[in-house]
């Protein structure tokens, strides 16, 4: 009977592990016969690891990285569940999925298609951006009730498919809300990064996921604006040495007058040598006029029965003064002003309603 019970004992025991991790996947259910783990068997979970028991759908006990017997003291709420007795009774139908808890570290993320943004100095703009982020799962229980089920195994791609669209969608709401100057956004990646980041950390949270970080790499603005910035900076740039020329012209003038004080044509070369310096940066930034980049027009915002509406250029101002849709009292709103005002109010808007005739008199009888 000794030997008996020794060979059932043997029987009994078992080895729970997962040793062989294949690259990408992020969940793998331990395969064994009926799913049936017995008492006493050592369960073995190794860095970067969590074991999870399930019991028909259900999560049960958790283990991190160690080696352990399972038995009713140390597994609860598995014992709960099936109100095993003690002895040689199988732990009937109870899974054991392991967990990769590591972090996974830089996953790409860009828009496939141009995103809308709208800029109140140039209007709509079609842009694109790329970056990355990191990610881990957190809430192991609510990943495997939401995305397992019956499934053996569960890779990263699956998860990051979803993660793309939720990740593009915050990310345009994110624009729409910080309401950065296009020709501004390049400096403010970090702000922008964090914000997403905030947003996109509850719906991680809620899909069984943690977010531990968020990059913005770039964001690529249309052709013409990338060339309005470069010529803006050139133009910066010459600015700043004409500068510095007439600068030094005028002062060369003035050590020449101080070193003869009685030469009146001393003093008129001074002046000239002022004169010309300041028409040689005049012929020069005409010369460049084709250069520069095309001014742009000023548009205005109207809040009409308080909803926001445009942006207008002055003309199209200027057609609803005459028609009688823009009064001097509707409120208006610009880049540079620190808040909504009558349109009457506006220096720039003020000559629009001066021009506005009288109403014809009455036909003639």
């Amino acid at each position: 009977m000794g030997i008996l019970k020794n060979i059932f004992t043997g029987q009994f025991i078992d080895i729970v592990q997962w040793d062989e991790e294949t690259p990408g996947v992020l969940v793998h259910r331990f395969e064994r016969h009926n799913n049936e783990i017995k008492n006493n068997a050592k369960l073995i979970v190794r860095p970067g690891q969590r074991a999870i028991f399930v019991n028909e759908g259900q999560v049960a006990d958790q283990f991190g990285p160690g080696t352990y017997e399972l038995s009713t003291k140390n597994m609860p709420i598995l014992t709960t569940l099936l109100s095993l007795p003690y002895g040689f009774q199988s732990w009937h139908k109870a899974e054991v999925y392991f967990v990769k808890t590591t972090e996974q570290l830089d996953r790409k993320w860009g828009t496939k298609q141009p995103i809308m943004m709208r800029d109140l100095d140039l209007g709509m703009l079609r842009i694109r951006a790329f970056g990355n982020y990191s990610y881990k799962v957190g809430t192991t229980a609510n990943l495997l009730e939401r995305f397992i089920g019956a499934k053996s195994e569960y890779r990263a791609e699956e998860m990051e498919g979803q993660f793309d669209m939720k990740v593009i969608s915050e990310f345009s709401d994110a624009l729409g809300e910080l309401r950065i100057p296009a020709l501004d956004i390049v400096a403010k990646y970090n702000e922008i990064g964090e914000h997403v980041r905030q947003k996109l950390n509850v719906t991680f949270n809620n899909m069984g996921f943690e977010l531990t970080s968020f990059t913005v790499g770039n964001i690529n603005l249309p052709d013409s604006v990338n060339d309005a910035i470069d010529k803006r900076s050139e133009l910066g740039v010459f600015n700043g040495v004409m500068n510095q020329y007439s600068q030094k012209q005028a002062a060369d003038s003035m050590r020449d007058a101080a070193n003869n004080p009685g030469n009146g044509g001393a003093m008129m070369g001074m002046m000239m040598g002022a004169n010309m310096a300041g028409m040689v940066n005049q012929n020069m930034m005409g010369g460049m006029g084709g250069m520069m980049p095309p001014p742009i027009a000023q548009t205005f915002f109207l809040a009409v029965n308080g909803q926001q509406q445009g942006p207008y250029s002055m003309q199209a101002l200027q057609t609803m003064v005459m028609q009688g849709t823009l009064t001097a009292a509707t409120m208006v709103w610009t880049a540079g002003m620190a808040g909504w005002q009558a349109a009457s109010t506006v220096p720039a808007l003020a000559s629009l309603f001066a021009a506005v005739p009288p109403p014809p008199p009455p036909p003639a009888p």
